[in-house]
């Protein structure tokens, strides 16, 4: 008699206790009731009741996904390996069980897709300098896509652009090729200026005869100090005048020896 009353509270028990779930604050419960979507539950305690109604739990939280590394062929013809990092969360648990199948996998077969087509579009130096620009074409076409299964990417990261050895070596010489051609540049620029400001000095000496004696004295100084073992002797620049020729051709001194003849 006892037994008979003890079996039916057992397993009165058993199904209250299968039927009770607990949810943390960033999960949620998708119920269906006999197959079909019912509501969106949680958090906390949740009565679903065994074969009848039926719980799909969705993590809200931000999911970290590593995208496979991915041969991709650049837009000038250079094959690369990339790899990047996914961050998406689920904004709407409801789209994310019925209007897909295994949301995490859809999204990390997107990224995928997304990855190759979008790099293929751009060439190397773009995908080497403009990272920021391509992780934000990326992530927008993924988010576009990945609305309708109520997903929202946060973010994508471009990880690594892998090259071969040779390609390697070959963006090495064009760095050191470009260096060499902004040393020149730079050189030139420098010859350029140096020539100016020395075209305004002989303006400004020619102008005035005692800046040209001044310079012509230091000039002798530096002469004699770098050179202790020769004798300089420094002539007024008045006695070369006399030697320098005129417009017809003949120096002072050698006009006034015809004149006295």
């Amino acid at each position: 008699m006892m037994l008979s009353y003890l079996v039916p509270l057992v397993l009165l028990f058993i199904l209250i206790a299968a039927s009770i779930r607990i949810l943390p604050e960033y999960k949620r419960g998708v119920v269906f009731f006999l197959g079909r979507f019912q509501a969106v539950k949680g958090p906390g305690l949740i009565i679903v009741i065994p074969a009848i109604q039926k719980m799909e739990v969705v993590d809200l939280r931000v999911i970290t996904m590593d995208v496979p590394e991915q041969d991709v062929i650049s837009q000038d013809n250079v094959t690369v390996k990339v790899n990047a990092v996914l961050y998406f969360r689920v904004v709407d648990p409801e789209k994310a069980i019925i209007q897909v199948e295994h949301f995490v996998n859809a999204t990390s077969q997107l990224a995928q897709t997304t990855l190759r087509s979008v790099l293929g579009k751009h060439d190397l130096d773009e995908m080497l300098s403009e990272r920021d620009k391509l992780n934000d074409d990326i992530q927008e076409i993924i988010d576009s896509s990945a609305e309708g299964w109520g997903i929202k990417v946060a973010n994508v990261e471009i990880k690594h652009v892998d090259l071969d050895e040779s390609m390697i070596r070959a963006i090495a010489r064009q760095a050191e090729a470009e260096r060499e051609r902004r040393a020149k540049v730079i050189h030139a620029e420098g010859e350029l200026q140096a020539s100016k400001k020395l075209v305004e000095a002989a303006h400004v000496m020619s102008a005035n005869p005692a800046a040209l004696q001044l310079r012509y004295l230091q000039t002798m100084n530096d002469m004699s100090n770098k050179n202790a073992s020769t004798i300089v002797v420094p002539l007024p620049i008045d006695l070369l005048e006399a030697f320098k020729p005129e417009r017809g051709g003949r120096s002072a001194a050698s006009r006034g020896e015809a004149d006295e003849a």
